[in-house]
């Protein structure tokens, strides 16, 4: 009987340390239904027509999401038409940030016109199924009959708070590789910003 508890431990352990360590490339990514700055509620579901999207854990506060939100809107102009748009997810508890509160992201994203959803993670319990802990964090996905593949996970590029140095675009050259049918060069990166601010 002890041997069975044992295992039975051992397997529940196993399992909490993978849902801990959220996906890896080639994983399938969960869907999610969360509300948008519009209060409409969006799902990855959503998304069954397109080729695939790119998921990013984002949100108002962090000087690294600043710097990166005109990258942003120039790849939601770029690729969001060749089906792969951008999906952003505010995962901060705005009790410790109230700048990324709900009101604070309809704001924002007025002010930088987003074309894009922007989503609040309001039960933290989206971004940890990815297993993001930075903001920016990104998620490529590749779309196959309705099931989303992770492709890539990781960096924007390689110049985290100055875009005219930026040397490495490692999503946008992901991406061209899905579109171009080739295999992706580099699938991860180490994400650099600031840390998800979770609940205490």
């Amino acid at each position: 009987m002890k041997t069975y508890v044992l295992t039975f431990v051992a397997i529940i352990g196993m399992a909490i340390a993978m849902q801990a360590q959220g996906l890896s490339v080639g994983d399938t990514a969960p869907d999610f239904k969360l509300k948008n700055i519009d209060g409409e509620m969006v799902s990855l579901s959503d998304y069954d027509d397109k080729e695939g999207a790119i998921i990013i854990f984002t949100c108002n506060h962090c000087p690294f999401s600043i710097a990166y939100e005109d990258r942003l809107n120039d790849l939601e102009a770029t690729y969001a038409a060749k089906g792969y748009p951008i999906i952003a997810i505010n995962p901060n508890d705005p009790e410790l940030y109230p700048e990324d509160s709900f009101d604070e992201m309809k704001v924002r994203a007025e002010e930088k016109g987003f074309k894009f959803p922007y989503l609040m993670d309001e039960k933290q319990d989206i971004y940890p199924q990815y297993g993001a802990t930075k903001t920016p964090h990104i998620y490529l996905l590749s779309n196959d009959g309705g099931d989303f593949t992770v492709e890539y996970i990781g960096a924007i590029d390689d110049s985290a708070r100055d875009a005219s140095s930026v040397e490495k675009t490692y999503l946008a050259d992901a991406i061209d590789s899905l579109i171009a049918g080739e295999d992706i060069a580099v699938t991860e990166t180490k994400a650099v910003g600031c840390s998800i601010k979770v609940k205490k």
